[in-house]
């Protein structure tokens, strides 16, 4: 069965696009690469669209939280290489410059997004998993970057995400030998944050989604940039940052309902629920 979002409707007016599926319900956005027959391998096409999807979701106030998973038995099994086999050197740079605008897009949203990983997730996939803020992945999920036995490098952004999630040394282990690992592995070295059964898979980035939805969205924006932005800073410029995004958290109306609502003993109502 391929992974959906409970209960998932398409939006009011449903965008359509040849190469995801993008639904929403309740404020959670479902965007699921739809390219089954090729494992959903990222081609220009369906970089576009996530590029397109994640500018969309970047302005819809309704949206609180993503869900990014693939179609079937696949994430996202990497790029396509029969497209890329027969890329110039001056096209190869215009997909790589594409592949980052788009891992960048989802890193920068100011909105928590949740990779869903139900199967392959390497190249180009594992490179989007690490672009989401949080990554589930099923007992079934695998992990790689293969790109060294293409002749090639990850080019969405892989060598720099991954280092920065799994260590430098490990990085380059994975990177260099090409080597796939199982989600217990991914789990063990910090790539991911949660292993469930795949059964649970979607409900449990559901359930994560809405605890995070159910968090004041200022708040939640704020933190995600100082998480982010932070993280390339000195600890004392990172620590200025910190600061003045809790300022900034202070002035806000979800301050003063959020901690009104805990001295009042009741659950908070923020105003973009």
């Amino acid at each position: 069965r391929s992974p959906t979002v409970t209960g998932v409707q398409t939006c009011a007016l449903p965008i359509l696009y040849k190469n995801i599926k993008y639904e929403i319900n309740e404020g959670l956005a479902a965007v699921t690469v739809n390219r089954p027959e090729a494992l959903n391998a990222l081609n220009m096409d369906v970089l576009d669209e996530l590029y397109d999807v994640f500018g969309k979701i970047a302005s819809d106030d309704e949206v609180r939280a993503v869900i990014v998973t693939g179609e079937g038995r696949s994430f996202v099994a990497g790029a396509d290489i029969a497209q890329m086999s027969k890329l110039s050197p001056l096209e190869g740079r215009m997909m790589m410059q594409k592949g980052h605008d788009v891992m960048n897009r989802i890193e920068q949203l100011p909105k928590a997004v949740i990779a869903a990983v139900n199967g392959f997730a390497l190249g180009g996939g594992c490179e989007l998993a690490m672009a989401c803020d949080i990554r589930i992945a099923s007992e079934k999920a695998k992990f790689g970057q293969p790109e060294v036995g293409l002749g090639i490098i990850p080019g969405f952004g892989g060598t720099q995400r991954l280092s920065r999630l799994v260590g430098k040394g490990m990085a380059e282990y994975l990177i260099l030998t090409a080597e796939m690992i199982d989600a217990a592995e991914a789990h063990r070295i910090g790539l991911v944050e949660r292993v469930v059964a795949p059964e649970d898979l979607m409900e449990i980035a559901e359930k994560t989604a809405k605890t995070i939805m159910s968090k004041a969205p200022i708040a939640v924006a704020a933190a995600i940039s100082a998480v982010n932005d932070g993280f390339d800073m000195d600890l004392k410029s990172a620590s200025r940052f910190e600061v003045e995004s809790s300022v900034a958290c202070f002035a806000s109306d979800d301050k003063a309902e959020g901690m009104g609502a805990f001295l009042e003993k009741r659950t908070a109502e923020f105003k973009n629920k």
